[in-house]
């Protein structure tokens, strides 16, 4: 069993390494690939070959387990990067035959407006709580209470 420490560093190498290549990757894909770093390039020249092969995802999977191999040693874990434990499934929100490198955004709940009897009440938050009055209408308050005094003393 592995100890903690090099689960942790596991973890992080793997993640490291997900990251990254998803990021040459799409620096590739804009044709950024020259000012990639050398490592990055052998590791996409190596996923670009693998293409010819095998299928995508077999090929992306070598890739992040040779970044990651490399990353873990560079972390300082000793010997054999471990096998990452296997991911719990994503949220029921996602389909059968969905793609993992799909993102899906979800649109912002708009708030909810509340009706009150009285128009000339003062507008009130969703959350229930009075709306703080803005600080330029106090500004405002005190100048006209100031010119008004002056006025009014002379």
């Amino acid at each position: 069993m592995a100890s903690k420490s090099s689960t942790s560093i596991a973890r992080r190498a793997r993640t490291r390494a997900e990251a990254d290549f998803a990021t040459w990757l799409m620096m590739a894909k804009l044709g950024s690939f020259d000012t990639l770093p050398e490592n990055a390039q052998k590791v996409l020249n190596g996923y670009r070959e693998r293409l010819d092969r095998m299928s995508e995802i077999e090929s992306k999977a070598i890739a992040v387990r040779e970044t990651y191999q490399a990353y873990y040693s560079d972390m300082g874990g000793t010997g054999d990067a471990p096998e990452p434990e296997p991911r719990s499934p994503a949220p029921a929100d996602r389909s059968e035959g969905a793609v993992d490198n799909v993102v899906r955004f979800k649109k912002p709940q708009k708030p909810k407006v509340t009706r009150t009897a009285d128009r000339g009440a003062r507008p009130v938050s969703p959350s229930g709580a009075r709306r703080p009055v803005p600080a330029l209408l106090i500004f405002a308050a005190l100048c006209a209470i100031v010119v008004a005094w002056k006025f009014l003393t002379k």
